[in-house]
């Protein structure tokens, strides 16, 4: 159900005739939830949950909920921890309201008061601790980052929105073994691994959380620790699923998030992913012929643009190529990969 208003309510979120359209839906379907693609406020979700009688779920509780379950680490345990106390907190208020009527008189505290004050002051307590905890995290992965400099590999980062394949980029290039799945969020935890690039270079390629339209401001800040490792990058490597209808609108998002974590100006190159989506099955693709078909239907993207298959491996070996091309230093030849180089993987075998 969708409603076009100036403004949300601010006690309902929705007018009041939606509202009576959902009471009449509950009648007729049965729903026990409503999930609202929309951040609500505390008043609004106790509220809708009091006017229906369901549970009431918006959205920054839904992806905080799917962080929560693909969390693995200790460090991505405790940033969805805080990030849900620091949701919670706020909705305190409200849970223990059928106690305080149980107060006495005048200038008394009912135990309902005495218990939200309780749950609150627990809740700060604990937010107090996440917090020092991840801090110990940010500055133990600050010096491992200073460990990294000192090799003076440059750091490539993959960024783009949720489930556009760079894990799998991240495996192709690097032959890692990630763990790559076709849904949201299945990476939490910052991985880094090393890739042997087109005679002798090397280089450090780290994989971060993707990013989604609308990201829970909470999610941001717990997750500073981090995406502090896309400020360390020397290049940024921009994931995009072309085969999604709405590859525009999540290049856009990608945009305002880097902007907002002010590293909108770092070198990037943009990698075109899942190109073996757009092409008809029915006939016999190479790498060649699907890059050629795809680079003649859209034109020219410019050098910064690689049409590649993560999966399918079309497309690598001109990437490792604008890549160094990237991290090369002002004035130094940038080496062409000839048709018949060797596997990367092995970078003691000589270049043509």
């Amino acid at each position: 159900m969708s409603q076009q208003i100036s403004s949300p309510s601010r006690n309902f979120y929705l007018g009041r005739g939606k509202l009576e359209e959902l009471k009449e839906l509950k009648d007729t379907t049965g729903y026990t939830v409503l999930i609202f693609d929309d951040e609500l406020s505390a008043l609004q979700q106790r509220n809708l949950e009091d006017a229906l009688g369901v549970k009431i779920i918006d959205r920054a509780a839904l992806i905080i909920d799917i962080f929560a379950r693909h969390a693995r680490t200790r460090e991505g345990i405790l940033q969805v921890e805080l990030a849900q106390s620091e949701y919670l907190l706020p909705r305190l208020a409200g849970q223990w309201s059928h106690l305080e009527r149980l107060g006495g008189g005048i200038g008394t505290r009912g135990p309902g008061e005495s218990q939200i004050e309780t749950d609150r002051r627990l809740a700060q307590k604990k937010i107090s601790r996440l917090k020092r905890q991840i801090e110990d995290i940010r500055k133990q992965r600050k010096l491992h980052r200073k460990t990294r400099k000192q090799s003076e590999l440059p750091l490539l980062a993959l960024v783009g929105y949720t489930n556009t394949g760079k894990s799998t980029l991240l495996n192709t290039l690097s032959h890692a073994d990630i763990l790559t799945e076709n849904k949201l969020f299945a990476t939490l935890d910052p991985t880094t691994r090393r890739v042997n690039l087109p005679c002798g270079k090397t280089a450090l390629i780290s994989d971060t959380v993707g990013f989604i339209r609308k990201l829970p401001p909470g999610l941001v800040s717990a997750f500073r620790a981090t995406l502090e490792e896309l400020r360390e990058a020397d290049v940024l490597l921009h994931v995009v699923d072309i085969a999604n209808p709405r590859a525009g609108d999540q290049c856009d998002t990608v945009e305002e998030i880097l902007k907002d974590l002010e590293i909108d100006t770092k070198p990037r190159i943009t990698i075109l992913n899942k190109v073996d989506r757009l092409l008809d099955p029915s006939k016999s693709w190479n790498e060649k012929s699907a890059i050629d078909f795809i680079t003649s239907t859209m034109g020219d993207r410019g050098p910064d643009t690689v049409i590649i298959s993560a999966e399918k491996k079309w497309g690598i070996d001109k990437l490792r190529e604008t890549i160094i091309r990237f991290i090369s230093p002002v004035g130094e030849a940038v080496p062409e990969m000839p048709p018949n180089a060797p596997d990367p993987a092995n970078p003691d075998e000589p270049c043509s």
